[in-house]
């Protein structure tokens, strides 16, 4: 049977991951597709890295608008990154009738309203296993295997590099900068480390999966992102002391107020299986109505493990790219005709709990002026720990974390502590989910 042709455009860590696992494993793949899927040209501006990966297998060019107008390419495989250039190939390729298989979560998250749009008009697919959590199939999950429910919540760990940073802090004590200087020289943290650290690379992943979940638009803009390159060490031992471990979680959660998209530092209970998963593994957890919590783990990066989410799309877009459009699985699972514009609910009016620490002068009535405070705004707390201070010092840590409390509430209560003569400097405020 004439084989599937596809242009691949890009050949770094995934792209020549991709290359090797189709060929290594091209009996397997072509018994599960139906016909042979053959790479039949790459573009890159390496030349000789093409010929490297490829030992000439395949025709090489460093122009990839050749790649999305050749009439004999059937799909076209988007591995270069970024936002603007990608963007363009992707709606091109679209345009001209080719199928588009992608990893780029940031030009996903930035401009999938508009790429599935052009996509559902042209008839054609446009495919992103390997954009969210490498190589698990947390896409595949939640169009697919999870359609008969009514998904409730999603937490995600999703950033394989802040999860090995926060792994590291917990085991060795170490700091924010030391594990992340760590991480560099292992390769795990890139040589600017922002979108990792920052949260944003968790929330574009984050949009993603919103969108799939409860058939809204992409709505990345509206995020709420903090990273966690102010975390303390500290706080990571308190939290231990607790019963929770913090993580770097991607939140996303249906209310009657709206949809809640936000991506920061939680704690969660350390007898979670999420709350164990560490180093530069991924996890991601879905609350479904019928179901109940699933629970995805796995290599959310690397060269084979995302070329395993690539190659699974481009066998589902083989099976199917004969097919009626209107009988393929929808880009976003919903019927285009079906989506909904819900709101994105603000950080101030979301509900969760929270893990607070002072630092205050050890004298009498402090404690009794905190808990006022927080009682005024609808605050109880939940339990507490109250260090006796160093040998010679004047000052010590208080720890508390609360019952459930709208965000805004709890705002107005840190201005007010922190104003009281007897706490000294900026309050800590992290959030906390149970995941039940």
């Amino acid at each position: 049977m004439k084989p599937i042709n596809v242009g691949l455009l890009g050949i770094g860590t995934v792209g020549g991951g991709t290359y090797t696992v189709l060929k290594r494993n091209a009996e397997e793949i072509t018994r599960r597709a139906g016909r042979p899927i053959a790479i039949s040209v790459v573009a890159a501006r390496n030349i000789e890295r093409i010929r490297e990966i490829t030992a000439g297998g395949c025709r090489a060019t460093v122009d990839p608008f050749a790649v999305v107008a050749d009439p004999d390419v059937d799909i076209v495989i988007e591995l270069i990154g970024g936002y603007d250039l990608a963007r363009e190939l992707v709606l091109e390729a679209i345009a001209n009738g080719k199928h588009v298989v992608t990893a780029n979560k940031a030009l996903l998250a930035k401009h999938g309203n508009e790429i599935f749009a052009a996509a559902q008009k042209k008839g054609v697919m446009v495919a992103f296993e390997a954009a969210v959590a490498g190589g698990i199939p947390i896409i595949k999950a939640l169009r697919e295997g999870l359609t008969a429910n009514r998904i409730e919540w999603i937490a995600g760990i999703i950033n394989g590099t802040t999860n090995f940073i926060l792994s590291e802090m917990r085991d060795k004590g170490l700091s924010f900068a030391a594990v992340l200087k760590e991480a560099q020289r292992l390769g795990y943290a890139e040589a600017d480390p922002t979108f990792d650290v920052e949260g944003v690379d968790a929330a574009h992943k984050l949009s993603i999966m919103s969108a799939i979940a409860f058939g809204n638009s992409m709505n990345f803009e509206q995020a709420h992102i903090e990273g966690i390159s102010q975390l303390d060490a500290a706080d990571i031992r308190y939290a231990e002391q607790l019963g929770y471990r913090i993580k770097l979680l991607g939140i996303t959660k249906r209310t009657p107020e709206g949809v809640e998209l936000r991506v920061h530092p939680t704690l969660i209970p350390a007898k979670r299986l999420i709350a164990n998963v560490e180093g530069a593994m991924n996890a991601v957890l879905v609350k479904g109505d019928a179901v109940g919590a699933t629970l995805y783990y796995g290599k959310g990066a690397g060269a084979e493990p995302t070329a395993s989410a690539v190659i699974a799309d481009l066998v589902d877009v083989t099976r199917t790219h004969t097919a009626d459009p209107e009988h393929r699985v929808p880009h976003l699972a919903f019927q285009p005709d079906a989506m909904v514009d819900l709101a994105i609910l603000p950080i101030a009016e979301v509900v969760t709990s929270y893990y607070l620490r002072l630092r205050v002068e050890d004298r009498a009535g402090v404690l009794a002026d905190v808990t006022r405070l927080l009682a005024a705004n609808g605050i109880s707390i939940d339990a507490m720990i109250q260090r006796e201070p160093d040998e010679g010092e004047e000052q010590t840590d208080i720890i508390m974390l609360t019952h459930k409390t709208r965000e805004k509430n709890i705002d107005l209560a840190i201005v007010g502590i922190e104003a009281l003569p007897a706490v000294k400097g900026r309050i800590i405020r992290l959030r906390l989910e149970e995941l039940l």
